[in-house]
């Protein structure tokens, strides 16, 4: 199994952050526009759609309102591993100021590579839009 882990500040509040990224059914549009072209959902379940074309079905695992940490885990579509449980968290750093915690655990460890890629990528995205728009992150 290989663990891979991404993070960065954003210039806005935790609040603000996690009132987007809580949201399983928008809340990939709504972070990552441009990165992200696609999301639709039925209850517990989402399809991603990338501007690469890659297409995931993503299945909720958790959503702690107090900790602002959302799980998820990938379960098909064009990529399908073994395993996977990815979490989200914001981590308030004071007032206007926010960790963004992005970590996955997964199988097989070939993988790994591929994903923490999409990851830092994705992470740009999300760090530019969250810090410039927060709750107002477009799609809302």
């Amino acid at each position: 199994m290989a663990t891979v882990r991404t993070e960065f500040e954003i210039a806005a509040d935790a609040a603000d952050i996690w009132a987007v990224i809580r949201r399983f059914d928008t809340g990939p549009l709504r972070m990552a526009p441009g990165f992200v072209t696609g999301c639709t959902a039925d209850g517990d379940h989402r399809r991603v759609t990338f501007a690469d074309g890659t297409v995931v079905h993503e299945r909720l695992v958790s959503v702690d309102e107090e900790q602002m940490r959302l799980a998820y885990s990938v379960v098909g579509g064009d990529v399908t591993p073994e395993h996977d449980n990815a979490v989200m968290q914001v981590v308030p750093l004071g007032p206007g100021r926010s960790r963004f915690v992005w970590l996955r655990d997964l199988l097989p460890a070939e993988l790994s590579e591929g994903f923490l890629a999409a990851m830092r990528a994705g992470s740009e995205y999300i760090e530019r839009t969250l810090a410039a728009n927060g709750a107002d992150a477009r799609f809302s």
